[in-house]
C-alpha cells in the first residue's frame, strides 16, 4: 500500500514545496520509498510501502505519456496481465502498479471494471491534458479532493490536501453536525472541512479545463437468486476460499488477525493451510486488555471473552501466535494519535487499540489479513435481528440522533437532528436496488445491506486504514471482495439465516473449517477494555480540558449538557453512540477527540 497525493492547475504554477509537503505528510503510508512527478501543470507524488516487485514498482510510473500514481493491492493481477500480453502489451516486471497502467492505456476509464481489489488511483494523460481518478468498488482505500482556483488537489489522507494554501481547516454548521449526528461516519462524499470531498467507492472521475466530471462505474444491482440452498452453500464456500487465497500474494510477510470469532478464524484457517502447504508456519495476532478477565461481565451482546477461542484456534491451527495486551492509560494517551492518524474524531478507543495493536504488528510484518466486513453483508449484527431496530427509520446503529442533537452547542430539537441525518438516510436508500414481487423482509434487508455498506462498513474500513498506515502496515479484507458483495446481496434472507443464527449461511458453508463449537460461537465484538477505571479516567481527562483556556470542544459541544453527562458518569445519555462499541467511556473519549482533532488541526468553525 502507499500514499498519493496530486495538484492539476491550469492558471498558474504549482509549488514543488506544497507538494513536498504533502509527500512528507504521507511518509507513514509509504515508508519505503518516494517519488514525484512534475510537467508544466501537474504535479504527481508518491509514498511507496514496499509489498511487491521492489524494483519494478516504483512510482511514479511514465509509459507513452501516461503517468499513474496508485495506492492499492489487484487481486487478479495475472488474469489481466495475461489478456494484456495476448493483445501484444510487453511487461518490465510483475507489479499490478504496471498492470494499472497499461490496462488504462489499453482500456481508458474502463479498465476499473477489470479490477479486483482494494485501489485508488490517479492517471495523467499529457496528451489530452486530463487527470482520470477512481477509487475501488468497496472503498477500502481513501481518496480526498478539492477544487482550487483553476485546478484539483488530491490526495490519500485530509492532512496532505491541509498543506496546500486554498484549503483551508474550515467547518462549517453542516460540517459540526456531521461531527455531533452522524459521526464517526461521514455522509457519502462529504469530507467534513467545508472545501474537502471525498471520492466515493465505485466512483470514477475525470478533471480537465472544463471541470470535474464524476460518476459511478458499479453498482450492486438485484436479480432473483435461482441458486438451491446447498448449491449457495457450495458457491459461497468456494468465493470465500477463492478471495482469501488470492490475498495472500505477497513478496514480504503476511499475518493475520485472529480473534477467536467466525470471520478471523475462517481466514486463519485458511491461511495456515495455504502456509503449510509450502512448509511454512503462520503468524496470527490478537488484542486484549490488561485484567480484562477479571473485570468481563457477560451480556447479550458479548456473551463470552475471546481470549480461550484465541488460544484454542492458534493451537488448532498450529500457528505462531502473539498476544497483544493493551494497558487502560496507553488507551487514553492514543486518542489523539488515533484522531491524527484519521484526520477527524474516530470511534474513540475502538480506534486507538487498533492504533497500538497496528503498531506492535508492524515491528515484525508489512501486510495482515483481517475479517472485517463479513457481518456488513452477510447479517451478523443485532440491528439485522431484532425488529425494533431493523425497521426504524433511519440509521439503526445511531438511534440517539435527538439525544445528540441536544448535545450540540446550540442544541436542535429531535425533529431538527432527525430531519439534518434523514437527508443521508434517504440519498443511501435512493441507491438501493430492489427486486418485483419480493417480500416486505427482503425489501428491507437490501436496504440494510446499502445502508451497511455506504456508512458502517465505510467508517469500520476508514478506521481500519488510517490505522494500520499510520504504522505502514497493510491490512487486507477478503470479505470485501466485491464478488462477494455482489453474490451476498441477492442471497435470500433465510438462507443468510440458516438455522435462524446470525451468518448461519456462512457457518454452514466453512463446515470442516473449524472446531463445530467456534463455528457456531455466538458473534463477539471487537473487544474493548472492560477496566471500571477507564470511565474514570477518560471523564477526569474531560473536566480538565473543559477548564483549560484552550478547551476547543465545547465550540461544538453544549457545556451544560456535557457537564451533566459527566456528573451522572454518562447515564443522562440513555442510548449508544454509535453501535454497540460506543457506550458511556467511548463518548466521553469522543469528545476528547473532538477537542484534540480542533486544536490539532487549528480548526476553524463556522458560525
Amino acid at each position: 500500500m502507499c500514499g498519493i497525493a496530486g495538484e492539476v492547475n491550469f492558471k498558474r504554477e504549482i509549488d514543488r514545496n506544497v507538494m513536498n509537503e504533502m509527500s512528507r505528510m504521507l511518509t507513514p503510508r509509504g515508508p519505503d520509498a518516494d517519488g514525484i512527478m512534475e510537467s508544466d501543470c501537474v504535479c504527481l507524488v508518491h509514498r511507496r510501502l514496499i509489498v511487491i516487485d521492489p524494483e519494478n514498482g516504483k512510482q511514479p510510473m511514465t509509459e507513452g505519456g501516461y503517468t499513474l500514481v496508485y495506492n492499492g493491492e489487484l487481486y487478479n493481477t495475472e488474469e489481466i496481465r495475461a489478456e494484456l500480453a495476448e493483445r501484444g502489451v510487453r511487461f518490465f516486471g510483475h507489479s499490478d502498479t504496471e498492470v494499472v497502467l497499461k490496462a488504462y492505456i489499453e482500456f481508458g476509464e474502463k479498465c476499473v471494471e477489470m479490477f479486483n481489489g482494494i485501489f485508488a488511483f490517479a492517471v495523467w494523460n499529457s496528451k489530452t491534458r486530463t487527470l482520470f481518478m477512481a477509487r475501488d468498488r468497496i472503498g477500502v482505500k481513501p481518496l480526498f479532493y478539492a477544487l482550487t482556483d483553476g485546478g484539483i488537489v488530491f490526495a490519500s489522507e485530509i492532512k496532505a490536501l491541509l498543506c496546500h494554501h486554498e484549503i483551508k481547516p474550515v467547518i462549517t454548521k453542516e460540517g459540526a453536525a456531521q461531527i455531533m449526528l452522524i459521526g464517526p461516519a461521514r455522509t457519502v462524499g462529504d469530507g467534513v472541512f467545508r472545501d474537502i470531498r471525498d471520492l466515493p467507492a465505485a466512483y470514477c472521475g475525470v478533471f480537465s479545463d472544463s471541470g470535474l466530471q464524476i460518476k459511478p462505474y458499479w453498482k450492486l444491482t438485484a436479480h432473483p437468486h435461482t441458486e438451491t440452498f446447498d448449491e449457495t452453500v457450495h458457491h459461497l464456500r468456494e468465493l470465500i476460499f477463492d478471495a482469501v487465497k488470492r490475498q495472500l500474494v505477497s513478496d514480504v510477510g503476511i499475518c493475520t488477525f485472529l480473534s477467536g470469532g467466525l470471520d478471523s478464524s475462517v481466514i486463519s484457517a485458511i491461511a495456515a493451510h495455504e502456509f503449510e502447504k509450502e512448509g511454512k508456519v503462520l503468524d496470527t495476532y490478537s488484542i486484549d486488555y490488561r485484567d480484562n478477565h477479571k473485570n468481563f461481565k457477560a451480556s447479550s451482546f458479548q456473551p463470552d471473552e475471546d481470549a480461550p477461542y484465541v488460544v484454542e484456534m492458534a493451537q488448532f491451527l498450529k500457528t505462531r501466535h502473539h498476544d497483544i495486551v493493551l494497558e487502560t492509560p496507553a488507551l487514553a494517551d492514543a486518542l489523539e494519535d488515533a484522531v491524527y492518524a484519521r484526520d477527524l474524531p474516530g470511534m474513540a478507543d475502538v480506534d486507538s487499540s487498533l492504533y497500538l495493536f497496528c503498531r506492535e504488528i508492524k515491528k515484525d510484518f508489512s501486510v495482515a489479513v483481517s475479517g472485517e466486513c463479513a457481518d456488513e453483508i452477510f447479517g451478523g449484527y443485532p440491528w439485522y435481528h431484532r425488529p425494533e431496530v431493523l425497521n426504524y427509520d433511519g440509521f439503526p446503529w445511531a438511534t440517539s440522533v435527538p439525544e445528540r442533537g441536544a448535545l450540540m452547542k446550540e442544541p436542535l430539537s429531535g425533529k431538527e437532528a432527525e430531519d439534518f441525518v434523514r437527508k443521508s438516510y434517504n440519498k443511501c436508500l435512493s441507491c438501493v436496488s430492489y427486486l418485483d414481487g419480493e417480500s416486505a423482509e427482503d425489501h428491507r434487508m437490501r436496504e440494510m445491506f446499502v445502508m451497511n455498506l455506504q456508512y458502517f462498513m465505510a467508517t469500520l474500513l476508514d478506521r481500519k486504514d488510517r490505522m494500520s498506515m499510520a504504522h505502514g502496515l497493510e491490512v487486507r479484507v477478503p470479505f470485501c471482495d466485491y464478488r462477494l458483495v455482489e453474490y451476498a446481496y441477492n442471497i435470500p434472507t433465510e438462507f443468510k439465516n440458516y438455522r435462524g443464527r446470525e451468518k448461519g449461511l456462512v457457518r454452514k458453508a466453512m463446515e470442516g473449517v473449524l472446531p463445530e463449537h467456534v463455528l457456531w460461537r455466538k458473534k463477539s465484538p471487537y473487544p474493548k477494555t472492560h477496566d471500571p477505571n477507564y470511565l474514570k479516567l477518560l471523564s477526569g481527562r474531560l473536566r480538565e480540558a473543559m477548564k483549560k483556556d484552550d478547551c476547543r470542544v465545547l465550540d461544538i459541544v453544549n457545556a451544560d449538557a456535557l457537564r451533566e453527562m459527566l456528573d451522572t458518569d454518562g447515564a443522562s445519555f440513555t442510548k449508544n453512540w454509535y453501535g454497540q462499541l460506543m457506550t458511556a467511556p467511548q463518548i466521553f473519549a469522543y469528545f476528547l477527540q473532538i477537542d484534540a482533532w480542533l486544536k490539532k488541526y487549528n480548526v476553524i468553525v463556522e458560525e
